[in-house]
């Protein structure tokens, strides 16, 4: 319940301060943000194939 206060805190300072900026800063930080994300779960998913199949075969139950 606290984590949950704690984020919207956060969430509220965020949009905060997002009402305060010019609406091409706001939309260049949303998409440098969304870049970054794809890019972060591209990665994940390259690696996570690799990891996960080895480990499938090793630790599999019979």
């Amino acid at each position: 319940m606290l984590f949950l206060v704690g984020a919207l805190l956060v969430l509220g300072v965020v949009l905060g301060a997002v009402a305060h900026v010019p609406v091409p800063v706001s939309v260049a930080a949303g998409l440098a943000i969304a870049l970054w994300l794809a890019v972060f779960a591209a990665r994940e998913r390259l690696s996570g194939h690799r990891s996960g199949r080895s480990g499938h075969r090793q630790g599999g139950l019979r």
